[in-house]
């Protein structure tokens, strides 16, 4: 069962939009991956969330939190096996790890938090709060932003991870993630 939760090798670069809910991670994961004629792991959560809601009129749970994760790395490794030089992800599972953590008291299933810290990235880019909030069906958090930045923030610091800040216009973001994925890429070649 734990393998179900464990990145398979990939020569490929990864790079993670990380942060709270709203801060324009899908909208940039497309934009880079059509900058690089790659694709990009949508948020499988969202999906698995959103069924939910329209068939159960129910939100996230605890027990939610492991199908959620083992849906988003078998989605990532089904995708790292199409690109050769870089791949793209929406999320990882440190991100449903603080969300664990924030939404309920910061409990953390063991084997989400075990493979949230072993499976690994070339670089995150942390979205800020610095754009508007917009409302969906899943959504609820528009008052605890910056609360849930800083535990975004946190859990990169304390866990080593390398990371850029985004901030400013759609266009700013994607100049600066590009900027740092050439970099990458550079080295790679």
């Amino acid at each position: 069962m734990e393998e179900d939760f464990k990145q398979q090798p990939s020569s490929c670069i990864k790079v993670v939009l990380f942060g709270p809910e709203s801060t324009g991670k899908t909208t940039l994961s497309r934009q880079l991956a059509r900058h690089y004629n790659s694709i990009w792991v949508p948020e499988y959560a969202r999906e698995y969330l959103q069924d939910k809601w329209n068939n159960e009129r129910k939100t996230c749970e605890p027990g939610d939190l492991l199908p959620i994760a083992k849906g988003q790395i078998k989605l990532e490794n089904e995708l790292a096996k199409k690109v050769d030089d870089i791949l793209i992800c929406d999320t990882d599972l440190l991100e449903t790890k603080v969300y664990s953590e924030a939404y309920y008291l910061g409990h953390c299933d063991p084997i989400l938090e075990k493979y949230a810290l072993e499976n690994t990235y070339n670089l995150y880019f942390l979205t800020n709060i610095d754009i508007p909030w917009e409302a969906d069906d899943l959504r609820d958090k528009p008052n605890d932003r910056e609360a849930m930045f800083e535990a975004f923030h946190n859990a990169l610091v304390e866990n080593e991870r390398p990371f850029v800040l985004l901030r400013g216009s759609k266009k700013e973001r994607l100049e600066t993630a590009v900027r740092h994925i050439d970099k990458l890429l550079k080295k790679k070649s």
